[in-house]
């Protein structure tokens, strides 16, 4: 109880704008206050100022998004060469581009495919682009197979169009990922060999330990340059964060 008044009196204190060097006189006082008068202070100053709590809340929610913020930045350029440059994760568009856009994605994730037009969009209507793809199956057996399927049709130099067809198939099961290989071109008895390859299991591995070192929850999530952008993002925003990323 009276550890409970202190926090009180200390937060009060904070909110009032007691500063470190206030007088001798004053943390006297404050020292010598029972704990009694302690926390009836406390209960009339909120019952008084009510919106001080609420005041209080946001700042403090304001100072952990920030925190966080910066703890996110920080893991993703210590990571910055396995985002960037790892051989087993496809690229798409100019592979000498000055700005590159990583995303973290599964296919059976709806806000995935919700943006799928919008990436398609980027690297159409952008030639100094490059776009990074790591498959981070997150929704179940049907999710782990078509990314296993799609970093298989990387052997075939057919990754790209065979990502875009399997993020709108309505079929995810083997039967279906052979019906959308051999649409795009591809060979699908190749195919589903290469996909019991176990460089395939370590690249998604390699990619879920990735996505837990920066914070990633859920999918889809962008990184371009030094941020990390969680969820379905508009198209409007990424250029943004793209021509950001644009070395002046």
């Amino acid at each position: 109880m009276a550890r409970a008044a202190v926090r009180c009196c200390l937060m009060v204190g904070l909110i009032l704008g007691w500063s470190a060097d206030r007088s001798a006189g004053a943390e006297e006082a404050k020292v010598d206050l029972p704990v009694e008068q302690i926390e009836t202070i406390v209960r009339e100053y909120l019952l008084r100022e009510p919106e001080v709590v609420f005041e209080a809340l946001q700042e403090l929610q304001r100072r952990q998004a920030a925190a966080a913020a910066a703890e996110q930045r920080a893991a993703v350029i210590a990571n910055r060469t396995e985002l960037l440059n790892d051989p087993a994760a496809p690229v798409g568009g100019a592979p000498e581009a000055s700005v590159t856009l990583v995303e973290f994605f599964d296919y059976r994730c709806a806000y995935c495919r919700r943006v799928v037009s919008s990436m398609r969009a980027l690297l159409d209507e952008n030639p100094d682009l490059r776009i990074v793809f790591k498959e981070l199956p997150v929704l179940g057996a049907d999710s782990v197979r078509a990314s296993k399927a799609a970093l298989a049709s990387h052997n075939q130099d057919g990754y790209v169009p065979f990502h875009f067809a399997l993020m709108t198939s309505d079929d995810l099961s083997m039967a279906g990922i052979r019906a959308t290989a051999e649409g795009v071109g591809l060979d699908p008895d190749q195919l589903e060999t290469d996909m019991a390859a176990p460089e395939i299991a370590a690249a998604i591995d390699a990619n879920y330990a990735l996505a837990s070192k920066l914070g990633i929850e859920g999918t889809p999530a962008f990184i371009v340059g030094d941020e990390l952008i969680p969820g379905a993002v508009e198209k409007s925003r990424l250029e943004e964060l793209i021509e950001q990323a644009r070395p002046s």
